[in-house]
């Protein structure tokens, strides 16, 4: 199968459709029924056109479908999420619906060759955008790990800007394990931030570091205004201010 074909699929508008039903009009219902979700930061995305990555903390099964439901359709309507292959396309019907709610494709997190290698780029060049979750795996007690390059190096290689986002809560509405959202309908918050782009000469260590720092100050500090400095984005850590203010990237 040729690189070109096995995007093919990430194009068609028939498709697109049936996605928008399936998302917002049966997953939608089911998530914002089962949690309190607000959002914050939709006006970060004002004027964000052509492909981008969308980059979010991960630490439940429900964040792809907050992303997914969460975010202005104008965004979402083309995402493509990055899924792992051995979890999600081990089974057929399992990589059927994913595939069907997520318009994913597959990641193998162990950085070995497949077939699907390269697939990240060759839909960012195609304009589709992507949703990675950089920690590659879900977190066991909410907390942030460390953020892996490859969402950064996409960026930084093809000049595309990255979303970050903050989820707060879904780790306590439907933590490792369930399947299903705890009852009680518990408070989650989407944190949008102000889009990131590679600087003139900077490093993929450095943009990582950014992107990581920025999307742990949201978290911490559960709003998209934040300013991080240049000390705590080497330490992957938010700065504490009384009054928040929004980094300028």
């Amino acid at each position: 199968m040729s690189g070109h074909r096995s995007t093919d699929r990430y194009n068609w508008a028939w498709h697109r459709w049936a996605r928008y039903v399936a998302q917002r009009l049966v997953l939608k219902p089911v998530i914002f029924s089962n949690t309190k979700v607000t959002v914050e930061g939709e006006r970060n995305l004002e004027g964000l056109e052509g492909p981008f990555v969308v980059v979010a903390n991960h630490s439940s099964h429900l964040d792809a479908p907050l992303c997914i439901t969460a975010l202005p359709y104008a965004i979402t309507k083309n995402l493509a999420t990055a899924t792992a292959a051995d979890y999600f396309y081990g089974q057929r019907w399992r990589r059927t619906l994913t595939s069907f709610f997520f318009n994913s494709y597959p990641v193998d997190r162990n950085g070995r060759r497949s077939k699907e290698a390269g697939l990240s780029v060759s839909l960012l060049r195609q304009g589709v955008p992507l949703l990675i979750f950089p920690e590659g795996t879900r977190s066991r007690d909410g907390q942030i790990a460390t953020f892996k390059p490859g969402a950064a190096a996409l960026a930084r290689a093809l000049r595309v800007p990255l979303v970050p986002v903050a989820l707060v809560g879904a780790n306590e509405a439907m933590p490792v394990g369930a399947f299903w959202p705890r009852p009680g309908r518990h408070q989650v918050k989407v944190i949008i931030g102000k889009p990131v782009r590679a600087r003139r000469g900077e490093n993929l260590h450095d943009l990582n570091a950014r992107l990581s720092a920025r999307v742990r100050a949201m978290h911490t500090m559960q709003t998209s205004y934040v300013l991080v400095r240049d000390k705590d984005r080497r330490e992957n850590r938010p700065e504490q201010f009384g009054q928040a203010r929004e980094d300028v990237s």
